[in-house]
């Protein structure tokens, strides 16, 4: 008997998925552990995997489209054996004489709804189903394709499909605006509309998570002015020696440092308990193109400077490939966000879930400072604590981030 191969949930926090590629193809011998497609998640690029032996029989969610956790994606069986047409997490059709609503939907009911599909009615052996979107005279295109063409003003009807059995895709309709020219978009006098963009589900988890946590975590926020004179100096020095050392790997290693010393920064609030974590896993906020990840340094307090920049570098890279995996970019104990690079002064960061505390850092710059009653000029930083009051007390932060300045002040003691 086929069996199902349903979408997992490749990371904590996924509630859908994108096939972004089929690894295996339709008629395909498989066996239990074979990778068969790629899977955009919120955070990464996954692998999913054949469960049972057997053949590939129908593929039903096509490269690109996306599918709630626990839907079926294909089905596995013996060569030849018959399958369902659709999909059992696809919505039901308007009733109609000759059509019969397909399987109601595994997913949770906040699941993104996905196109309407049915089986078809009986046909006589010899007649071969049609597609519902390739009957006479009917435009073949995907729902999303036609609402980013109806945004942009595109011709349909113009556009080569590159998907199956010849249907228009989203790509189609992006790859047709660029050909065209500019002049054509915007007539005389004209405004152009706005365009209609996807939602990734990248950026629904952040916009979900930060939706929850800003109203719901009782944020406190504490400053400090740091001196980095010493910190560019131990740069340098590393530089020398031709190790790769950045100034956020120093305040990474800084920030696993006092953590250590204040068990109290490394709790997470859980309702009727708070979680002592025993390891001291540093994040550091990456950004990549549709958002934002944290991948986690973990013993970040129990690494040398040249390690620990290394493996900075190496999830820094994976990140933006989305080629982390799960436990790589989960749970922690504190997160560093630096805008510093970008030319911000100070900023404040909204706490990463379930982690009880962030520092927000900003830019190094040459100020004028007082020193023994004189005026001098120091390389300085500004660094920003949030943290969640259920956990951390505003003296402890404090003395926290007391510890990570004067860490960062005299960075020789990171070494000893």
């Amino acid at each position: 008997m086929a069996v199902a191969v349903q979408l997992p949930a490749l990371s904590p926090t996924m509630k859908e998925g994108r096939i972004t590629k089929w690894l295996k193809n339709e008629g395909d011998r498989v066996t239990s552990g074979t990778e068969i497609a790629e899977c955009e998640t919120d955070k990464s690029n996954l692998a999913i995997e054949a469960y049972d032996d057997g053949v590939l029989l129908k593929i039903l969610v096509k490269a690109g489209d996306a599918a709630p956790v626990g839907s079926t994606i294909a089905w596995i069986g013996k060569a030849g054996e018959v399958v369902p047409a659709a999909a059992p997490a696809a919505a039901p059709p308007p009733a109609a004489p000759t059509t019969t609503p397909a399987q109601a939907p595994r997913a949770p009911v906040a699941a993104p709804p996905r196109s309407p599909a049915a089986t078809a009615a009986p046909v006589p052996p010899s007649a071969a189903p049609v597609p519902p979107d390739s009957a006479p005279g009917r435009l073949r295109a995907s729902p999303l394709a036609k609402k980013v063409a109806a945004a942009q003003g595109v011709d349909l009807s113009a556009v080569q499909g590159s998907g199956p059995n010849g249907r228009i895709v989203r790509r189609d309709v992006e790859a047709a605006l660029t050909a065209r020219p500019a002049a054509a978009a915007r007539a005389p006098g004209g405004r152009p509309p706005p365009t209609a963009l996807p939602v990734t589900s990248m950026r629904k988890v952040i916009a979900q998570r930060l939706t929850e946590v800003k109203p719901g975590v009782p944020h406190f926020y504490l400053t400090v002015d740091i001196e980095m004179d010493q910190a560019l100096r131990l740069r340098e020095e590393a530089k020398a020696s031709e190790l790769k050392v950045s100034v956020n790997d120093i305040i990474v290693k800084a920030v696993g440092v006092a953590v250590r010393r204040f068990p109290r920064v490394n709790q997470v609030f859980a309702g009727d308990v708070i979680h002592q974590l025993a390891t001291v896993d540093v994040g550091v906020a990456v950004a990549i193109d549709d958002g934002l990840i944290t991948p986690i340094v973990k013993d970040a307090d129990q690494k040398g400077l040249a390690e620990l920049a290394a493996e900075v570098r190496d999830l820094a890279e994976r990140a933006k490939k989305k080629a982390l995996k799960p436990e790589e970019y989960t749970g922690g104990s504190i997160t560093v966000s630096n805008l510093g690079m970008f030319g911000i002064d100070s900023f404040i960061a909204v706490i990463n879930p379930p982690q009880a505390s962030i520092l927000a850092v900003g830019k190094v710059e040459p100020r004028v400072v007082v020193r023994d009653g004189q005026m001098v000029i120091r390389q300085m930083m500004s660094m920003t604590f949030s943290g969640d009051h259920r956990v951390v007390d505003g003296a402890v932060g404090a003395q926290f981030l007391k510890t990570v300045r004067e860490l960062l002040e005299q960075p020789v003691r990171l070494l000893f």
